[in-house]
């Protein structure tokens, strides 16, 4: 097998040649059809997210097919396309997992981050934690489905369902998803940018967003809820000062710098501020149930594998509009 290789925070991931892994007790081997490349990826990348150990192959937006299977595991599987998510592994014994919250799990572990990824030919993963997908999608499609989609989703959700008229900040993968499983179910979204990106402004609008704009400024009507998927921590008090009386807003992201100090009015009058953390495999099952039933058109950029560098330097750059996904 082939795997895009990190050795440490900060370096470029080197090409290299591994032997094809066995599946352990419960696990199985995908080759891998494409992953698509998070944010969350390039906090690993960059040194802003700590990882348990090194080397790591980054990647947890899967899509592939089942090629063997260990023990314990149905040999039905072999031969199914199924995708792995960020949430590779929770212990479910701790108070969080008990309780159904095993996205807060004490003992996780997380793809392309405490095991390897799929920045790679092949991959292993927890059956237990891997999704089925029959979507009528190419897998470079459904890639971005796993996290920008999941997550983007689990954001969604703790909006609250009474939330109509929705700001999203930082308008790339999970965004661009969400902005279309929002309009399905008749919300309104508003779009904010980083100033001067006429680029996705335009694209924000033509997935429907009913107005795009720049991020220091507000929006024309007071918005029942903000998603924050920009890992930018001053955006909080901007998205505050954006959501009415009982607002809520919404940290989408594992990282972000840290948020300003701000007067206690733009919190004042119950708005409320929430963070998401991962996703429960009952937030895929929900999502996927969803993307089924309300198709999204998913807007991609494709690299082959051995340009992983470049597609995390476009994405750090801010140049694509959408997802980047790599091809093995």
């Amino acid at each position: 097998m082939q795997a895009m290789l990190l050795h440490g925070p900060g370096q470029p991931l080197r090409l290299v040649q591994r032997v094809d892994p066995e599946p352990g007790p419960g696990e199985l081997r995908l080759r891998v059809e494409a992953c698509a490349v998070c944010r969350t990826d390039l906090h690993i990348v960059d040194g802003e997210l700590p990882v348990p150990h090194w080397p790591v192959v980054p990647g947890h937006e899967i899509v592939g097919i089942v090629e063997r299977v260990g023990s314990g595991v149905a040999l039905s599987l072999l031969g199914q396309r199924v995708g792995v998510p960020w949430l590779g592994h929770a212990c479910g014994c701790c108070a969080y997992c008990a309780r159904g919250s095993e996205n807060l799990c004490d003992a996780p572990l997380f793809t392309g981050h405490g095991r390897d990824g799929g920045f790679a030919t092949h991959v292993l993963a927890e059956a237990a934690f891997c999704l089925p997908l029959s979507l009528p999608m190419a897998p470079a499609q459904m890639a971005p489905l796993l996290c920008a989609g999941l997550i983007g989703w689990r954001t969604l959700r703790k909006a609250g369902d009474d939330a109509a008229r929705i700001g999203i900040y930082g308008f790339g993968a999970a965004a661009h998803l969400v902005t279309q499983a929002a309009l399905a179910q008749g919300k309104e979204v508003l779009a904010f940018t980083r100033p001067g990106d006429a680029a996705t402004q335009r694209f924000a609008l033509s997935l429907g967003a009913s107005w795009a704009g720049p991020a220091d400024q507000p929006p024309p009507a007071p918005l029942d809820a903000a998603l924050i998927f920009a890992p930018a921590g001053e955006l909080v008090p901007q998205a505050l000062a954006a959501v009415r009386k009982g607002g809520r807003v919404v940290c989408g992201g594992i990282h972000m710098s840290d948020i300003p100090s701000f007067r206690y009015r733009l919190l004042w009058e119950e708005r409320q501020l929430v963070s998401v953390a991962n996703l429960t495999r009952a937030d895929a099952h929900e999502y996927l149930r969803f993307a089924t039933a309300h198709p999204p058109q998913v807007q991609t950029t494709v690299y082959p594998l051995a340009q992983a560098n470049e597609a995390l330097a476009d994405l750090r750059a801010g140049r694509l509009q959408g997802a980047a996904v790599l091809l093995p």
